[in-house]
């Protein structure tokens, strides 16, 4: 088909794909309400000084209070390794608790990571301060990708820990770092303002109810920057997203970044558990998946044959269609 074709037929199909994803609302747990299918484990790393040391137990802590208490996570599957209490967060636990985690996790299930601490870049290895000897983005890569659940989201709010965001990219993964590469090297703030993301109200942009993991990477982004610039200071991080498996990581949602991290919620019940039934699961997952594909075509436009590239999105909208009116028709 020719542009004529496809340029009026692009608005229209994206107007109904908006309406109906407006119009479906997933039920938001209510409090005391466990969502058996996410995991967490949170890494509080070494702090080197006592000041450090209590800033980041007093972040460990309202991060653990805000994943149990607001959104539904289960104490049971999350997982706490600290500096100063056992399980404490050395290489050796770290590695029995993936381990442990490769018989725990269902492939549907999601797990969050979170790194809390200092990190280090010497040029070549990017790492995350445990207590006694450290590992390398490599080695942290090589265990996650070792697990048997296709959705992780990793959150490095570390200093130097933009590098992670290179090593640790892949299909199914979100990695969100508080640096943007291994040079930031201060101490970042950037870990209160993602914690203050998840206990807003107003983090929730769209008003649909629920907070995915990028409305809580933009507003703490946001408020990152706001305190930089309130201070007078040069800011000395800049946290990145990178969901789309290209290893280079945006400050922004752009350039195919943050599908993935906007169909992530952190306080909403998977699709399969919050559809009426299989058949409205199904429907659901294929709309998320099929708008995730044009925005990806949209942003690798450039790098493909005009003929091709309107061919393959005319494809993917007339699917899309189908399956909108689909759910139109089901009544969800």
């Amino acid at each position: 088909m020719g542009r004529r074709y496809i340029t009026p037929l692009i608005p229209t199909l994206l107007f109904t794909s908006f309406v109906c994803a407006q119009t479906t609302v997933t039920p938001k747990p209510k409090l005391g309400q466990i969502d058996s299918n996410k995991f967490a484990l949170i890494i509080n790393g070494a702090s080197g000084e006592e000041e450090y040391s209590k800033q980041f137990q007093q972040w460990t802590n309202a991060l653990r209070d805000a994943l149990t208490s607001r959104y539904g996570f289960d104490s049971a599957k999350l997982i706490l390794l600290s500096e100063n209490s056992a399980p404490r967060s050395t290489a050796d636990e770290v590695r029995r608790t993936f381990n442990s985690l490769k018989s725990d996790l269902q492939p549907d299930n999601v797990l969050f990571i979170f790194f809390l601490g200092h990190g280090s870049f010497d040029g070549k290895e990017s790492k995350f301060n445990l207590v006694g000897p450290d590992l390398n983005a490599a080695e942290y890569n090589n265990m996650i990708a070792a697990l048997p659940t296709h959705r992780i989201v990793v959150v490095n709010m570390s200093s130097a820990s933009g590098e992670f965001a290179k090593t640790l990219s892949a299909k199914g993964r979100v990695v969100i770092t508080a640096t943007r590469n291994g040079q930031e090297t201060n101490a970042t703030h950037f870990p209160g303002f993602f914690i203050d993301a998840l206990n807003a109200t107003d983090a929730d942009t769209d008003q649909d109810g629920h907070t995915s993991v990028l409305e809580a990477f933009i507003y703490a982004n946001r408020l990152t920057a706001e305190f930089y610039t309130r201070a007078g200071r040069l800011a000395t991080e800049h946290a990145l997203l990178e969901d789309n498996g290209d290893g280079v990581g945006h400050e922004r949602a752009e350039a195919g970044e943050g599908l993935l991290a906007r169909a992530i919620y952190l306080d909403s019940l998977s699709v399969a558990q919050a559809a009426e039934n299989v058949a409205i699961a199904k429907l659901l997952r294929d709309r998320a998946r099929l708008e995730g594909e044009i925005e990806q075509l949209i942003a690798k436009k450039s790098s493909l044959q005009e003929a091709e590239y309107e061919a393959t999105l005319e494809k993917l909208f007339i699917e899309l269609a189908k399956v909108n009116r689909s759910i139109k028709q089901s009544g969800t």
